[in-house]
């Protein structure tokens, strides 16, 4: 075969505006509030920049609250089904910390915060990042009730299976105002809802 013709690299990148959103944030936040009003603010924003879905999130180290990375559903704009916010949040702090394990010895604890309980493909990425907490708005159907989206069969047990596996879970932080992202998504009449095999839709 003629190999020329593959694709040899993918990558995706923040959009600018992420840079700039970022700008007036202290480089740390202790408190769990603090970096969920943070996502939350992101998530917002990503949709109404059309640069992919009303999902961010955040690396912390759980400790002190510093940020190593931030994350935003990048779908549309990369084009890469993959680009969910956890990914590229996770990915970005690999990047920047030049580990694949983010629970390796001699590091300090570090943390996803996102603004809905993982997808199952994100469930996974979580799973095998080496975060050792979770941290969530919420969970349960609303955000598949308001958005559209089809976040995959999830195990009724997923929590507990992170917990085997090291990883603490926190729940139901400020999950109101992350169910509001998901409210304005759905009143979008442009808003589109990229499902698999074929379903983009625009509401």
């Amino acid at each position: 075969m003629d190999a020329s013709a593959l694709a040899t690299a993918f990558g995706a990148r923040l959009p600018a505006w992420v840079v700039d959103e970022l700008a007036d944030v202290p480089e740390t936040l202790p408190t769990d509030e603090d970096r969920m009003r943070l996502v939350n603010r992101l998530a917002e924003r990503n949709h109404r920049e059309d640069t992919g879905g009303p999902f961010a999130a955040l690396v912390v180290e759980s400790g002190t609250g510093r940020i190593i990375s931030a994350g935003v559903n990048l779908v549309l704009s990369s084009g890469l089904s993959s680009t969910h916010a956890e990914v590229v949040a996770v990915s970005l702090a690999q990047t920047r910390l030049g580990a694949w394990d983010l629970g390796a010895a001699g590091g300090p604890d570090l943390e996803l915060v996102v603004n809905w309980r993982p997808c199952v493909m994100c469930y996974g990425a979580v799973m095998w990042s080496g975060v050792r907490r979770l941290l969530i708005a919420g969970d349960g159907p609303e955000l598949e009730e308001l958005t559209g989206f089809d976040e995959g069969p999830m195990r009724e047990d997923w929590a507990a299976q992170f917990h085997r596996r090291g990883i603490r879970t926190t729940g139901d932080i400020l999950r109101e105002e992350a169910v509001e992202v998901f409210k304005d998504y759905g009143a979008r009449r442009d808003a589109v809802v990229y499902n698999a095999r074929g379903t983009a839709t625009t509401r």
